[in-house]
């Protein structure tokens, strides 16, 4: 007697259409054909870093650190707790990241300017002023730049880790320097085009860095209280245990997030690798594009 049981293509299928789903949105299918089949030419072409590190399955874990990072400056963490929606509306906004990062990444460049377009329209409109009194715009260079070097170090720290093909030295410096590409035409001013201008940016701003009460519950939100069935709820964690380990201490310190020596280059290190595989098993690589030059 035959038995039909689902095979490897049928499991890669439901899990990949799931994830993509989940970060891209009911109109994710519609947005990568368009982004990948339109032809003209792009910011960046087939052999740039950028692609790599934003094509690879490592971006999960670069993204949770990325928004715990990002949340450690007051102004701009009171800038998403009052405008962003992220906890009535986490999965739109995650999509509307990953959007324009595609967009952006692999997109015409007629494409990414008008993402970047409309995202400098919303930075123009969130503004306002903390519980302290202090006044924030997001579309403040200084508040962008910030942003930006988070999301940018957040990326590549855990794409060193845990990326199918990490970059060697030049490459890293090639990555810094095509993200600033983009943060430039976002409004970031002399955005940091190596490693050692990001060092160097991140320091300069620890002395404005502090958990306030919208980060810690931000941090918890993300940790502890993600909108998640409870069947993914496992995996999820793999992940955020493994965003957490890739933080430096003083990023956690603040946020009151853990610090497992031993266990956080053993065991955690070896659950973010296993998921991480069977994310990037999960997910096609993307298409080539029509023209990229």
């Amino acid at each position: 007697m035959n038995v039909s049981v689902p095979g490897a293509f049928d499991l890669r299928e439901r899990l990949g259409s799931g994830l993509f789903t989940r970060v891209a949105g009911p109109a994710g299918p519609d947005n990568r054909a368009r982004i990948h089949d339109t032809p003209g030419p792009r910011w960046f072409g087939p052999d740039r870093p950028i692609r790599t590190v934003h094509g690879d399955a490592s971006m999960f874990i670069g993204g949770l650190r990325a928004l715990l990072l990002q949340s450690l400056h007051p102004l701009a963490m009171a800038a998403v707790a009052a405008h962003s929606g992220y906890q009535g509306d986490p999965w739109g906004r995650l999509q509307r990241t990953s959007t324009f990062l595609a967009v952006t990444t692999y997109g015409t460049a007629d494409d990414a300017q008008q993402a970047v377009d409309r995202v400098r329209e919303a930075h123009d409109r969130v503004k306002g002023t903390t519980p302290t009194g202090e006044a924030y715009h997001a579309a403040d260079p200084h508040l962008l730049a910030w942003v930006h070097i988070a999301e940018v170090d957040s990326f590549l720290q855990a794409h060193q880790r845990y990326g199918a093909h990490p970059l060697d030295a030049t490459g890293c410096d090639a990555y810094i320097a095509d993200t600033a590409r983009v943060a430039a035409a976002l409004g970031v001013t002399d955005p940091p085009r190596n490693r050692s201008e990001l060092a160097d940016r991140l320091a300069a701003y620890r002395p404005e860095l502090r958990a306030t009460q919208e980060a810690r519950e931000a941090a918890r939100f993300i940790l502890l209280h993600p909108p998640l069935p409870w069947i993914a709820r496992v995996p999820y964690a793999v992940l955020t245990a493994n965003a957490v380990s890739t933080l430096p201490l003083w990023a956690r310190k603040p946020l009151r997030l853990p610090h497992l020596p031993g266990i956080e280059e053993t065991c955690v290190r070896l659950g973010g690798h296993a998921l991480i595989t069977t994310i990037r098993w999960a997910i096609k690589p993307s298409r080539p594009v029509a023209h990229t030059t």
